[in-house]
């Protein structure tokens, strides 16, 4: 899909030479991916605290079969 973007210049040479990537295209998407990744451990970290726990749940009995 081609998209026109106006990126500002000093940020995408600033994370080409970071990232050593050979083409902004390549900056973005490495960039896109670690901004969806990103926020899906968000997801994850916010689960943190609701979930139920049952502490008497003894694991290692249900390793047993």
């Amino acid at each position: 899909m081609a998209t026109n973007l106006a990126l500002d210049d000093k940020l995408i040479e600033l994370a080409l030479k970071i990232g050593h990537h050979n083409t902004k295209k390549d900056a973005v998407t490495a960039a896109l991916k670690d901004y969806v990744a990103h926020k899906k451990q968000k997801k994850v970290i916010d689960m943190f605290g609701g979930l139920d726990i049952d502490n008497s749940f003894d694991y290692k009995k249900a390793r047993k079969r």
